[in-house]
């Protein structure tokens, strides 16, 4: 079944600003929650995440009907590219090098911002390439 395409933008705009204040204050604890939040993304699906709650329940009421639909499976995938970022950042500010949590974590704030600003998902588009890839290999 198809989602709402403003979900995955909302949740992007919500994981920018988390990032981004994970940059500035570095947090690891933001951090950690970020990283929670891509797992359950990733392992749900975009719905279920925490800020796919939040759309579902606070901000789609208050929308019109949507207009555009995407299927779940490439901002799922795109959770789990961003949840690899999330956890190298993790171990990064936590175990060292300390360039490496700035830098994964820049790394995913970077595809955040693209999604919540211009509505152009990395990860989605990796999704893609991976699946003619594949299909091309069999």
């Amino acid at each position: 079944m198809d989602i709402d395409a403003r979900g995955p933008r909302f949740g992007a705009a919500v994981t920018t600003v988390v990032l981004a204040v994970t940059l500035i204050t570095g947090s690891v604890w933001l951090l950690a929650w970020q990283t929670l939040a891509f797992a359950l993304g990733a392992a749900g699906g975009v719905t279920r995440s925490p800020y796919g709650w939040v759309f579902r329940k606070a901000v789609r009421p208050r929308l019109g009907p949507p207009t555009e639909f995407e299927a779940p499976e490439p901002p799922r995938f795109a959770q789990a590219v961003g949840l690899a970022f999330a956890v190298m950042g993790l171990i990064g500010w936590t175990a060292g090098p300390q360039w490496l949590g700035s830098a994964a974590t820049g790394c995913a704030l970077g595809a955040a911002f693209l999604n919540a600003a211009f509505g152009y998902c990395l990860g989605c588009e990796m999704y893609l390439v991976v699946r003619r890839v594949t299909i091309r290999a069999k």
